[in-house]
This record gives C-alpha cells, sequence and structure tokens, in this order.
C-alpha cells in the first residue's frame, strides 16, 4: 500500500500548494474589491471620462437594462481590484513555480514579470490617455445629424475592457520577443530578417482589434512596430540558452 501511495504524495502536496496560492489570491482580491466598493461610482466616472468629454452638450450617456447602473460600477470595480491586486497574484505565481526553476531562470523571470505587468499597465494608459480622446472625438465628429450619441453604459464598458486588453496584451511584444530569443528558437538576425512582415502584421492587428477608423489602427501600429524595435534592442542583453551553455561548456 505504501508503495502505490509515495509516487503519488509530491503531486497531493502540489496541489495543496497550488490551492493555497489560489486562495491567498482570491483573498486579497475580494478584500480589495471591497475596500473599492465604496468608491464604485466614481471609477466609472473616471473610466467614462474620454467619452463623456466628447459628448455633445446636454447629452449624456444612457443605461438600457434596468440593473446597469448598479452591476456596470461593480464590473468596473472588479477591474480595478484585479489591477491593482496583479503584482500580489503574480508574486503568487512566481512563488509557485520557483521551486523548479534552475537559479540563471530566476533571474530572468523576476525582470520579465516586471516587464510585463509595466508594460501592460502602459497599454491601458496609453489607450486611455491617447487613444480614446483621439477615437470618440473622431467618432464625435462623423454622427450623422439627427443622431444623439447616447451610447450604453454597458456596452462601453465592454468596449473599453476590450480595448484595456488589446492595448495591454500588445504592448507585452517586447517581452515574447525577448523570450523568443532567449530560448532559442529564433535568433536576432532572423528578427531582423522578418522586420517587413512585422510591419505589415502591426497594421493587420490593428484594423482587427480596433475601431474601424485610420486613427485608431495607426494609434496602435505604430506603438507595435516601435516595441518591436525595442525588444530587437533588448536582445542584446540577454545570451540564447544555446550559446550560453556552448560558452560555459567552453569555460569548463
Amino acid at each position: 500500500m505504501s508503495e502505490i501511495e509515495q509516487p503519488t504524495q509530491p503531486l497531493v502536496e502540489h496541489l495543496i500548494e497550488l490551492r493555497r496560492r489560489l486562495m491567498w489570491i482570491a483573498a486579497v482580491m475580494l478584500l480589495c474589491f471591497f475596500g473599492l466598493m465604496p468608491f464604485a461610482q466614481k471609477l466609472y466616472t473616471f473610466v467614462a471620462q474620454p467619452l463623456m468629454a466628447t459628448l455633445p452638450a446636454n447629452t449624456s450617456m444612457i443605461a438600457t437594462d434596468v440593473i446597469a447602473p448598479f452591476f456596470v460600477p461593480v464590473k468596473v470595480t472588479l477591474m480595478a481590484a484585479f489591477l491593482l491586486t496583479l503584482p500580489h497574484t503574480l508574486y503568487q505565481v512566481w512563488a509557485f513555480v520557483a521551486p523548479a526553476l534552475y537559479q540563471n531562470e530566476k533571474r530572468l523571470v523576476m525582470p520579465l514579470v516586471f516587464s510585463s505587468v509595466v508594460l501592460f499597465f502602459g497599454g491601458m494608459a496609453f489607450a486611455y490617455f491617447l487613444v480614446f480622446p483621439v477615437v470618440f472625438k473622431f467618432l464625435a465628429g462623423v454622427t450623422p445629424l439627427g443622431v444623439s450619441m447616447a451610447t450604453d453604459i454597458d456596452k462601453y464598458l465592454s468596449f473599453v475592457l476590450g480595448m484595456f486588453v488589446a492595448f495591454g496584451t500588445t504592448f507585452e511584444v517586447p517581452v515574447v520577443v525577448v523570450l523568443l530569443n532567449r530560448m532559442g528558437v529564433v535568433s536576432v538576425t532572423q528578427l531582423k530578417a522578418v522586420r517587413p512582415y512585422v510591419i505589415v502584421g502591426a497594421f493587420v492587428v490593428a484594423a482587427v482589434i480596433t475601431p474601424p477608423d485610420v486613427i485608431s489602427q495607426v494609434l496602435l501600429a505604430v506603438p507595435l512596430i516601435l516595441l518591436y524595435e525595442a525588444g530587437l534592442w533588448f536582445c542584446r542583453f540577454v545570451k540564447p540558452v544555446q550559446l550560453r551553455q556552448e560558452a560555459e561548456t567552453a569555460a569548463d
């Protein structure tokens, strides 16, 4: 009986540890969420400000669902709690996987995690402070005469969240480039060779995930290209795994 139970014990321990980490993530996020609930209306006002600033005079946003005035601010508060506790969440993930990593991998993971968080928040800030005002002003300018630009608050939140995820994710391009080079999947020479395809791909991605106007597409495509170039520059400081192993072997 002991011979059968012994091999499964490490798996059980890992599952218990995983459950403990997930409980800590959920507890901290819920604590932050309930702490932010008194400010739910103000948080939604902050998120809605880019559109509210461009609405014509004597117009406002509307709620077509009976429970939307309550649930939409709650959704915004939940999003804010997730973002504020993201560093803690990533720390718990790091603490769970760290024992299985080598020392050189640990030295690489922490900067990548930190840069990923910064870039994701940077993408959201770029969308909020630069893209939204330009896009909403453009849309307000092309609204046909006789049409009231009264956006539903739930649909607006869905649009904003989608744009936040899109810009936050695409701003992770430097991290992806560095990881691909670090793992030896592609070399810097190969990454430079596909630069023309990356430029075309950036505009294709921007056309797919942004509203159908040229301004917002350019505002996403250009940063994508610049972030790709930034990733190539950072690759100069990260040696691929194969080259590192060859250097260590030669040193021995």
